[in-house]
């Protein structure tokens, strides 16, 4: 319990370091959180355009409107949350490789992959998390103020979709830390945020778009099975949002299998992470 209180009391100086970076340029601030909004607002009118069109996501899936603006609003929430915390640090580990700053990290009397992954934080990428808490609200409310097929969750249902929440951006973190290991041996892995964004733009649709077609299965399956990023959004906002897919057999199956996943890629990347380190060479050597 020390141990946990030391490391959280220096998470807290990291956190409130990084604040007052912000705040110092407090203009820049101001305009990375506007621009952040403006991408939601955006997407936000696209998806909107789109149920013009159409009465659902996936033709039988149940994913409507406000069921598909809770799915937007858990990818909103995963998605700043890794962005917030953990992916400035990732963009910066590969440079700490090349410029030797990974041999003072190393020297620190505290876990290196610990500093990599909090030392610094980008407060500005929370406005989509607040943003994206607006939407689930108007959601909710739109589900349970319906006058055919009303839905109110239950509490089981709200305390799985947290935990899921959790495990979600676990899941990423873990994809993140093996992608940023690699910069030991690449010496200098600037892919990492190009590769990043491909990966979460699949994350953000239901996986049942996934499951049909030539095309569409090989990538169901690796994404579901080999590199999981489709569990990330998709389980917890199945487990709030019931559409009509998760209420068939087979649904408990993902929920399962994210919460394996989640122990397994945390496992894995912290094997590959401690690897990296014994192959890291001093920029001085």
């Amino acid at each position: 319990m020390d141990e946990l209180r030391r490391y959280g009391r220096v998470f807290l100086t990291f956190a409130r370091n990084s604040l007052v970076r912000d705040m110092t340029f407090r203009m820049n601030f101001v305009l990375q959180c506007v621009s952040s909004l403006g991408w939601t607002a955006m997407n936000v009118g696209f998806y909107l355009i789109i149920f013009e069109h159409t009465g659902s996501i996936g033709e039988g899936t149940g994913w409507d409107r406000d069921r598909f603006f809770l799915f937007i609003a858990t990818t909103w929430f995963i998605n700043s949350l890794v962005q917030t915390f953990f992916m400035p640090n990732a963009q910066e580990f590969s440079e700490m490789i090349r410029t030797g700053g990974l041999d003072f990290a190393l020297l620190k009397p505290i876990d290196t992959q610990f500093l990599i992954s909090f030392y610094k934080v980008d407060w500005s990428q929370l406005s989509n998390f607040f943003a994206g808490g607006l939407i689930a609200i108007v959601s909710l409310w739109n589900l349970a103020h319906r006058e055919v097929d009303p839905m109110v969750p239950s509490a089981l249902s709200v305390v799985l979709y947290l935990v899921f929440l959790v495990c979600g951006v676990l899941i990423m973190y873990s994809v993140m830390i093996m992608l940023s290991a690699t910069s030991v041996w690449l010496g200098r892995n600037q892919s990492l945020y190009n590769f990043w964004f491909y990966i979460t733009n699949f994350s953000r649709y239901p996986m049942e778009i996934y499951d049909r077609g030539y095309l569409g299965k090989p990538l169901f399956g690796l994404f579901t099975f080999v590199v999981p990023i489709l569990l990330v959004v998709n389980v917890p906002a199945r487990i709030l949002a019931a559409p009509l897919v998760a209420r068939q057999g087979g649904a408990n199956l993902y929920v399962v299998w994210a919460a394996v996943t989640t122990v397994i890629g945390l496992f894995a990347s912290r094997w590959l992470f401690r690897k990296s380190l014994l192959s890291y060479r001093s920029a001085s050597s």
